[in-house]
C-alpha cells in the first residue's frame, strides 16, 4: 500500500502548514520544525509523544549527499569569511566601482556574472552573492532585488549548463523510460533533454525576466516597495528584517586599509579551477578510455567535484593570506570558524527543508498531488497539466530534484501513451517537468536553493520569497500561455519564445505602472530620482 493510499488529502497538511507559518510568521525554522511535527504525528498517529520523537530524528536521514552539501556550504561559507577579512572582496567592488557606478549596471553584471557560473546552483549563489552584494549595497538596491537576481539565474542556468543538473536530469529521463517499458524503442536520454530545452519555457523566459527588470528598473508588487525604501531611505533592508547573513557583524573589519585583488581572485580561481578539472577527471576516469564528452559530463561527479573546490576556497585563502603577513595561522583559523558560524542557520533551515522532504515523500505527498492532476489531462493539456502538478509538489516539498524524482515516472508514459506510442511528446513533458519544478522551488521558503539565495545574499528569506513570488508568477502564467497555444497550433517552441519575451515585457510595464499608480510610487524608483545622500536610518 503507497502513502497515497494510506494517508491521501492529509499528506498535504505538513508540507502547506510549514510553507503557511512561514509567510505568516516570517519564521522559516520554528515553520519547517512545526510542519516536520504535524507529519510525525500523523504517520505516527496515536503511538504517543516518544514514537512521533523518534520517527521525526529518523526523518533527518543517512544522506551522503546531503552531508556533502552541508559540508560545501560550510567551506563557502569558511572562503567568503577569509575574502571578507584579507579585504578580497571590498578589493573586487573598488575595483569594479568605477565602472558600476549605477544600479543598472550593478545589475546586468550580476545578471551576467550569473549567467556564466552555470556550473551548479549551490556555487552559482554564494559566489555571485557573494561578490556583488557590496556594490548593489553602495547602489542601493534592495537585498530582495539582489537575491531575486541571484536566485533566477541560478538553477534555471544550471538546468542548462555543464553541472550535476544534466546528469541528474538524464537519470530521471531514464527513469521515466524504465517506468513506461520503453527503454529498449524510445530515442536517447541526452537526445530528449536537447528536444526539451525550448519546452523548458519558465527557466529561459525567467532568465529573461531579469534582464527585463534590470534593464527597464520597474518592479511592482512587494519589490516595487522595497526598492522605493532602500533608493529612498539606504535601507537594503526593511526594518525588523532577519537577514540570513552579514559578514560585517560576523566576522568584523577588514585587517588591511590597502584591499588587493589577489585575495579575491586566488581562492575564486581556484575552486573554479578544481571544480571544473575535479568534474573532468571523475568524468573521464568513470566513462573510461575513448569517452566522448556527452559521455564525461553524464559521469562525471559535480557534487564531489564542487566539494573539493569549496575546500580549495578555504585552503587558498588561508595560504594567501599567511603569505601575505596579514594574519596569523590562529587568526585565520578564527575567521574559517566564524565564517562556520554564519552558516549555521542557513545548515538549520537545509537540514529541515530536507526532513520535510522526508516526511512528505513517507506520506506520499507528492504522489497524491500527481494523481488528483491526472484526470484532467489530455494531448492538448499535457505541457500545463505536468507544469502545475510539478510546480505544487516543488512548492509543497520545497525540493526540485525530488520532484523530478516523482514526476518524471509518471510524466513519460503519459507522454508516451497520449502521443500514440512515439517519442512526439516526451521533450514535451520532460521539458515542462524541469520547469515546474523549477518554478515551485522558486516561490517556497522550504527550498534549499531559496534558502541559500537568501544567505549569500544577505537577505531576509521569507522577504525574499515574497518579492519574487511576483515575478515567478508572472513568468509561469507567461509560459503556460505559450504552452496552451503550442498544444492547439503545434507552433514550433522557438517563435513562441520571442513572443514570451514580448508578453513579458508588457506584463512588466503594465504591472508596474498599475501597481505603482496604486501605491502613489513611481514605477522606476531608481531612476526617476536623484540619488540621495547616504541616511543613517
Amino acid at each position: 500500500m503507497t502513502g497515497a493510499e494510506t494517508f491521501g488529502a492529509i499528506s498535504v497538511v505538513p508540507p502547506l502548514l510549514a510553507i503557511v507559518l512561514a509567510v505568516v510568521t516570517r519564521r522559516a525554522i520554528l515553520s519547517l520544525f512545526l510542519g516536520i511535527w504535524s507529519g510525525g504525528i500523523i504517520f505516527t498517529g496515536s503511538h504517543g509523544f516518544a514514537q512521533t520523537l523518534l520517527w521525526t530524528a529518523q526523518s533527518i536521514g543517512e544522506s551522503l549527499f546531503h552531508a556533502k552539501i552541508l559540508m560545501i556550504v560550510m567551506f563557502l561559507g569558511g572562503g567568503v569569511a577569509l575574502i571578507w577579512r584579507l579585504g578580497g572582496a571590498m578589493a573586487i567592488a573598488n575595483a569594479a566601482r568605477s565602472r558600476l557606478n549605477s544600479q543598472r549596471k550593478v545589475g546586468l553584471a550580476t545578471w551576467v556574472f550569473g549567467m556564466m557560473w552555470f556550473f551548479g546552483d549551490y556555487s552559482n549563489t554564494a559566489i555571485v552573492g557573494t561578490t556583488m552584494r557590496s556594490m548593489a549595497d553602495e547602489m542601493r538596491m534592495s537585498r530582495e532585488k539582489l537575491s531575486y537576481i541571484a536566485d533566477s539565474t541560478a538553477a534555471p542556468v544550471a538546468t542548462f549548463g555543464i553541472s550535476s543538473w544534466i546528469v541528474y536530469q538524464l537519470s530521471m529521463i531514464e527513469q521515466g523510460y524504465e517506468a513506461a517499458g520503453i527503454a529498449s524503442e524510445a530515442p536517447g536520454a541526452f537526445s530528449v533533454f536537447l528536444q526539451s530545452i525550448p519546452y523548458n519555457m519558465y527557466c529561459i523566459l525567467a532568465v529573461v525576466m531579469v534582464g527585463i527588470i534590470i534593464i527597464t528598473q520597474r518592479d511592482f508588487g512587494e519589490m516595487l516597495d522595497a526598492e522605493h525604501r532602500s533608493w529612498k531611505h539606504g535601507k537594503v533592508l526593511r526594518d525588523n528584517a532577519v537577514p540570513m547573513q552579514s559578514a560585517e557583524d560576523s566576522l568584523g573589519d577588514v585587517v588591511t586599509e590597502s584591499p588587493q585583488l589577489r585575495y579575491f581572485l586566488l581562492p575564486v580561481l581556484s575552486l573554479v579551477a578544481v571544480v571544473f578539472f575535479g568534474a573532468a577527471y571523475t568524468g573521464a576516469t568513470n566513462a573510461g578510455s575513448g569517452a566522448q564528452l556527452i559521455d564525461i559530463v553524464e559521469n562525471a561527479a559535480f557534487i564531489d567535484a564542487l566539494l573539493w573546490g569549496s575546500f580549495a576556497f578555504v585552503g587558498m585563502g588561508l595560504v594567501s593570506g599567511a603569505a601575505g603577513r596579514l594574519m596569523d595561522l590562529e587568526e585565520l583559523m578564527e575567521t574559517v570558524i566564524d565564517g562556520f558560524s554564519m552558516m549555521i542557520t542557513a545548515a538549520a533551515i537545509l537540514t529541515m527543508a530536507w526532513t520535510i522532504g522526508t516526511v512528505t515523500s513517507a506520506l506520499g505527498t507528492g504522489v497524491y498531488v500527481t494523481e488528483i492532476a491526472e484526470p484532467f489531462i489530455s494531448p492538448m493539456l499535457l505541457p500545463v497539466v505536468i507544469l502545475f502538478a510539478s510546480a505544487v509538489i516543488a512548492f509543497s516539498t520545497g525540493t526540485s530534484w525530488g520532484t523530478m524524482a516523482i514526476v518524471t515516472p509518471i510524466a513519460i508514459p503519459l507522454a508516451w501513451g497520449i502521443g500514440n506510442s512515439t517519442p512526439a511528446l516526451l521533450p514535451v513533458a520532460v521539458g515542462t517537468v524541469f520547469s515546474g519544478a523549477i518554478f515551485g522551488d522558486h516561490c517556497s521558503p522550504i527550498s534549499d536553493t531559496t534558502i541559500l539565495s537568501a544567505t549569500f545574499t544577505g537577505a531576509d528569506l521569507i522577504d525574499h520569497v515574497r518579492t519574487q513570488m511576483y515575478y515567478a508568477t508572472t513568468v509561469v502564467s507567461v509560459a503556460a500561455a505559450m504552452l496552451l497555444v503550442w498544444g492547439a497550433t503545434r507552433i514550433t517552441p522557438l517563435v513562441l519564445l520571442p513572443v514570451g519575451a514580448v508578453t513579458l515585457y508588457g506584463l512588466v510595464y503594465l504591472f508596474s505602472e498599475f501597481d505603482a499608480r496604486r501605491k502613489d510610487l513611481t514605477a522606476r524608483a531608481a531612476r526617476t530620482q536623484q540619488q540621495p545622500a547616504p541616511s543613517d536610518d
